[in-house]
């Protein structure tokens, strides 16, 4: 297979996947925390049977572990609203249009904290992303979606979107601190260890340590988390990281931003979303991953305009 073809292939199976952990999220009938405790805690035992890991972890200082360690911990965080959102509007559908938001926060967050100038165009496009959660929020609070209150999953699937473009900008800022897969196995250690105190402070009567599997009684959490920790995370990180070997930085964005388009359709198709969401709602989503596109395409088109400027 033509390498660069191969990398495509990759990278798709990787966003495809990353898009379904969304699905795995709504199967999944424990709480976000502990939902989110088994996911980092099960990817970090992973990365640390890997010998590149300690490799890549023997020379960092304590100032690189900080940083990382600070870092998972935003992780964690993003994924307890990510998950948090799902379960409070029992719709993936609606958490991954509010994640498409993340690209206006990363357009306010990457120039404050790397000191850069704003891009206007950016925070116009910003305007589109804005316009899209009113229009998904308006529908989805008076419209045809029936008596469930999205309100609440809305504004935590926004807080999830800005806490998942801060991490990728402080991840941006230091990723020549060490290999990305070393970093990935420190920030995974780093909410593993965090939930691992705080679960059993905050765990509720459903709580579990031990996902349940039981097919007589419709029971596959076991099931579903080793997927979403395997699959969804191990796995798409090698996926990820093998296809940039051989793909541009462009082309690798823009395949990413195809996480919420399939995220989305997989709602649809599985949990038959469309028939509560209405097509208002899918209105307010295609403006917001349009915004997303533009954007990629823009910086594209700055990025070309200085390679042949310079």
């Amino acid at each position: 297979m033509n390498p660069r073809i191969k990398a495509l292939t990759y990278l798709h199976i990787a966003v495809f996947l990353w898009g379904f952990t969304a699905i795995l999220g709504k199967l999944i009938s424990y709480s976000s925390l502990n939902l989110v405790w088994h996911r980092m805690l099960i990817t970090a035992a992973v990365y640390f049977c890997i010998p590149a890991v300690w490799r890549g972890i023997s020379g960092l200082t304590r100032k690189d572990w900080l940083i990382f360690l600070g870092i998972g911990i935003i992780v964690a965080l993003h994924w307890l609203t990510f998950y948090g959102s799902i379960k409070l509007g029992n719709s993936a559908s609606v958490t991954l249009a509010c994640l498409g938001s993340a690209s206006f926060f990363s357009a306010v967050l990457d120039p404050l904290i790397n000191r850069k100038a704003f891009r206007i165009r950016e925070l116009l496009l910003g305007l589109l992303v804005i316009a899209g959660i009113l229009i998904i929020n308006d529908t989805l609070s008076s419209g045809s979606a029936g008596q469930t209150s999205y309100t609440p999953a809305i504004i935590t699937g926004i807080v999830s979107a800005m806490l998942a473009a801060l991490f990728t900008t402080l991840n941006k800022r230091h990723i020549a601190r060490a290999s990305s897969l070393s970093i990935s196995a420190i920030e995974m250690l780093s909410g593993a260890v965090l939930l691992s105190v705080v679960f059993p402070l905050m765990a509720d009567a459903n709580a579990t340590w031990i996902p349940e599997f039981n097919p007589k009684s419709g029971q596959y959490d076991l099931l579903w988390i080793l997927l979403l920790a395997l699959v969804c995370t191990n796995l798409t990180f090698y996926l990820g990281t093998y296809a940039l070997q051989d793909l541009s930085a462009f082309t690798a964005n823009l395949s990413v931003n195809m996480e919420p388009v399939y995220g989305i359709l997989l709602g649809a198709v599985i949990f038959h979303e469309h028939d509560a969401l209405g097509m208002q709602f899918y209105l307010g989503a295609a403006l917001i991953l349009v915004s997303v596109f533009i954007q990629s395409f823009l910086e594209f088109r700055l990025r070309k305009k200085n390679e042949l400027s310079a």
